[in-house]
């Protein structure tokens, strides 16, 4: 049997998908201990009881200082910097992908400028959002806006563009006008395909949030990161790389149930 055609069962999907991860931790747990045991005062690879304590000290002890617990004050401050850019930019690119991918006049007009958008490196704005719109907020979202809309709005137009001509022409025929056909022809039908892209756009939008908390910020898990990076603390910001990724692994699975019992006709059976 060519290897095209095998199809591994639950099980071998399971211990498929869970190899590439004990490999990885084996990988970590060898380079720990050998660089430990030639300097037991090593920081780049602390071990996992190292860890462990500080997860401890920054998840379940009182701040000295603030007497906030600070991993979830920190994750507090992120997820709402980072919910609210998604919110905004999944807003914007559902009414320009709308507009773009139904109406030709609109694609002519827009279509050039949002492709010209989502050209531009949006880590690049970051000090030009600072300088016009300074140090708080504000900044930090419209960076997560300006990197995720674009992306999302070109690819919800090209899959309204994408739908077949049929389908417009039957209810042209109903006589549907333009925005009845996209309410009830065209949006139905790119829901799914949005909430895909929402769920590819969570690593970029995770990279601009740090990006922007690192340069400033007076909490966050980004800020956290680059506080104790100068002291060369892995062993908190192992956990927070990890806890980052855990994260966004949480949201993009609850994307995947929402979009599988909101649109079950758009899953792909194998």
């Amino acid at each position: 049997m060519r290897l095209i055609n095998m199809h591994p069962g639950r099980g071998g999907r399971v211990l498929l998908a869970a190899l590439p991860f004990v490999i990885l931790g084996i990988a970590y747990l060898i380079g720990s201990a050998l660089r430990l045991a030639e300097n037991p005062g090593d920081k780049l690879l602390p071990s996992l009881d190292a860890m462990g304590r500080m997860i401890e000290v920054m998840a379940f002890t009182p701040d000295r200082r603030t007497g906030d617990y600070l991993l979830w004050t920190d994750t507090a401050a992120s997820l709402l910097r980072l919910w609210s850019g998604l919110a905004i930019a999944t807003v914007i690119a559902l009414v320009l992908g709308l507009l773009n991918g139904v109406l030709p006049v609109a694609r002519a007009m827009l279509g050039p400028f949002i492709a010209f958008l989502s050209m531009v490196p949006p880590l690049a704005l970051l000090p030009v959002l600072f300088i016009v719109l300074g140090l708080g907020e504000v900044s930090k979202i419209a960076l997560i806006v300006i990197g995720v809309a674009p992306i999302l709005t070109r690819d919800l137009a090209l899959t309204a563009i994408a739908l077949p001509r049929e389908q417009i022409v039957k209810a042209e025929t109903l006589s549907a006008s333009s925005w009845l056909v996209a309410w009830r022809v065209v949006l139905p039908q790119v829901m799914p395909r949005l909430i895909d892209s929402l769920r590819l756009q969570l690593g970029p939008a995770f990279l601009f949030l740090i990006a922007a908390e690192a340069i400033s910020a007076e909490g966050g898990l980004g800020y956290r990161i680059f506080l104790v990076r100068r002291y060369l603390s892995m062993d908190i910001i192992f956990p927070y790389v990890l806890w980052i990724t855990l994260l966004a692994v949480t949201m993009d699975l609850c994307l995947r149930l929402l979009r599988r019992r909101l649109y079950p006709w758009a899953e792909v059976r194998p």
